[in-house]
């Protein structure tokens, strides 16, 4: 691929709302699309916000009526905020684009990331994003006083952890060593050029997470660098490592088309 742009939008007192930032992806995109910029990864930290994907529902949003702003990328609910590196790569790949190729080149990317700072990470199959496993089941701590073999979430379609204490919290996820994710993942590709992307958990208070139910995930909850590694670690020091890798992965790749199955007639 070309050589990769990046753009330090803004972070700490300077951090950018959501709505500028959406409008500078598109402002953006339309300049890739015309080939009069190279393509862009613009990198910045929001005030916080909750945004919802094309597949969110009504169920998964807050349920004190906070606002949420509905945006056009994939996936479900999600909060930015503070303590948060989000990025935005707008790239331009050959057509039929292979999204989950792109997914995957940003996932190795982030997990590189964490890895560098000492934190073991993964993908977890059928759920986006990069992910700190959880213990085997059966040495998971009880729930509520509960074995997790009677576990409401894992029976109980329309069971809202928000309704239901803190033992169930996606912010305390790693205190029930369950699996948990540190970096959300949702794209959109118009005319063969991405937009929106990723949001690596630093340093942030993840209770705001608490409020929704994270990408639609029931039963499992969120991560940050700085509470899996117990130690301080900040947006200023994960900057340059993340663009680095992305740097190195994005720029290293040879995007193919999206192979397309024809029906025998």
């Amino acid at each position: 691929m070309s050589e990769l742009r990046f753009v330090r939008m803004g972070f700490g007192a300077d951090r950018v709302e959501y709505q500028e930032a959406w409008d500078e992806q598109r402002r953006v995109h339309a300049a890739r699309f015309a080939d009069e910029v190279p393509d862009t990864v613009l990198l910045l930290e929001h005030p916080p916000v909750y945004t919802a994907g094309r597949r969110t529902e009504d169920s998964e949003r807050p349920l004190d009526g906070t606002p949420v702003v509905d945006v056009d990328r994939g996936g479900k609910i999600t909060w930015h905020g503070p303590g948060q590196l989000v990025g935005y790569p707008i790239q331009k790949l050959p057509r039929p684009v292979d999204v989950v190729a792109h997914v995957r080149r940003l996932e190795e990317a982030l997990i590189r990331t964490c890895a560098e700072f000492g934190l073991e990470t993964t993908r977890v199959e059928g759920r986006s994003g990069v992910w700190v496993l959880g213990d085997p089941l059966d040495q998971r701590p009880a729930l509520g006083g509960l074995s997790l073999d009677f576990d409401p979430r894992l029976t109980d379609e329309e069971f809202d952890p928000r309704m239901n204490g803190p033992e169930y919290a996606p912010s305390n996820a790693g205190q029930r060593r369950e699996d948990r994710k540190i970096a959300a993942i949702g794209i959109r590709v118009a005319k063969g050029v991405t937009m929106h992307g990723f949001a690596l958990n630093v340093n942030p208070d993840n209770k705001w997470f608490d409020r929704i139910i994270p990408c639609g995930i029931r039963d499992a909850g969120v991560a940050s660098l700085a509470n899996e590694l117990g130690r301080d670690i900040t947006i200023e020091k994960v900057l340059p490592v993340a663009e680095r890798h992305l740097r190195d992965i994005l720029e290293n790749a040879e995007p193919k088309p999206r192979v397309i199955e024809k029906t025998p007639a």
